[in-house]
């Protein structure tokens, strides 16, 4: 299938300008016949509008990868259909609400839908606990990691969406830029008259919350019974938040030990991550799916070769060429800062063959643009280089975490 051009950022196609001279004879240039031959992809500028800005991006000419084209050639695992994130940087809840609602229906409990904005409610109030108790020395971005979110369910439980859905009266889609700007102030504020009473601060924040997104509840009412947010989770769906394990594949930390993800959302310094090889951590994954548990991973999508017009993500030859994705090449775009924690999406399904896919539930407004509507395919090269981390539960990995000391 002829593919259409990706490029880095959000896909919004104009022109494309090949690379080259403008006095070059028409035809292909022996450059382009020398890359075609050696099986090379090509890079290409395109120019776009975004945010009623023009730019001129470095992006990927995809005509040449063959990928699968429908999602019902992936070996897909239970999951709910794709839920757009809207404008938030609440990714993170949203893959892992996805992974939980995956797992409620894998241990044989019934389909539910649950809400990802009662997992952001208490993120934000644990976000704002520790930029008080550090003085201000605390990142307060939108963005998480998964296991952040499963501490949250932990501490509070959690509810279905039709409980709380975070959205105000007669709004359909989440919007946090309000929310998050007077959150934000606020602490600033503080941070500014040196106010560090915890609970003053927190009281101040959980009412900028309960306007933005409403009050959470107390208790639900389920199946004739009332019960707390932790009793649903824990009773009615079996999740037990321990169950889940993160992994990374980085050389900075010995491999077969747990360290920190050092990355901003990470905003806890959680230090309980697994760290893997790297040829180990992209065949635990694959293993994983193949065992029938969907992962939530995080990934770098801001690349020459993630399309959302193609709905695909691949590494192309002009980066790196698939063969010589290792360790070091991982290791080096991790610490230049080419490859960044940028997204959270859900794993839930794959394609073995000539080449590895990975079936992707994404909540980003990009993965509505082709046509398998929230939904990307990874190749296994971008696993390989550009997914940081994914978490899954513990039963799909046993006989690794027996590695770790």
């Amino acid at each position: 299938m002829k593919r259409i051009l990706g490029k880095v950022g959000i896909p919004a196609l104009a022109f494309l300008i090949v690379l080259g001279s403008a006095c070059q004879p028409k035809g292909e240039s022996k450059g382009e016949q020398v890359a075609e031959k050696l099986g090379r992809d090509e890079a290409v500028y395109i120019k776009r509008t975004a945010g009623g800005v023009a730019e001129t991006v470095l992006a990927m000419d995809f005509s040449r990868v063959v990928s699968p084209l429908k999602i019902g050639e992936f070996s897909q695992l239970f999951h709910l259909p794709p839920v757009r994130q809207g404008k938030t940087g609440t990714c993170w809840a949203f893959a892992t609400t996805s992974l939980l609602e995956s797992e409620v229906r894998r241990m044989g409990r019934a389909e539910v839908k649950l809400s990802e904005m009662f997992i952001v409610y208490w993120e934000y109030v644990e976000k704002a606990r520790r930029f008080i108790r550090e003085k201000g020395n605390s990142f307060l971005g939108q963005g998480s990691e998964p296991n952040s979110a499963i501490e949250r369910v932990r501490q509070y439980g959690i509810v279905r969406d039709g409980d709380y859905s975070g959205l105000p009266v007669g709004q359909k889609d989440h919007d946090h830029g309000p929310l998050f700007r007077e959150f934000e102030g606020y602490l600033a504020g503080l941070k500014a008259r040196g106010d560090w009473d915890e609970g003053r601060a927190l009281a101040g924040v959980r009412a900028i919350l309960d306007r933005h997104l409403g009050k959470p509840p107390e208790r639900i009412a389920v199946d004739g019974l009332t019960l707390t947010p932790k009793q649903y989770a824990e009773s009615s769906l079996g999740l037990n938040p321990g169950d889940y394990v993160a992994f990374v594949s980085f050389a900075y930390l010995p491999f077969y030990s747990r360290g920190e993800y050092k990355v901003p959302d990470n905003w806890w310094h959680c230090a309980d991550y697994h760290n893997l090889p790297l040829y180990e951590f992209s065949l635990t994954l694959l293993r994983a799916l193949r065992r029938g548990y969907t992962a939530a991973l995080a990934v770098d999508f801001s690349e020459p070769g993630y399309s959302g017009e193609n709905g695909i993500a691949v590494i192309p030859s002009f980066d790196i060429p698939q063969n010589f994705i290792d360790q070091s090449s991982r290791e080096y775009r991790f610490v230049s800062g080419a490859s960044t924690d940028d997204h959270t999406v859900h794993s839930v399904g794959y394609k073995e063959g000539k080449d590895i896919w990975y079936l992707i539930k994404d909540s980003w407004e990009n993965a509505y643009w082709s046509d398998h509507k929230g939904y990307y395919f990874y190749r296994d090269d971008y696993i390989r280089l550009k997914c940081l981390m994914f978490m899954v539960h513990r039963d799909a990995v046993k006989e690794i975490l027996a590695k770790f000391r």
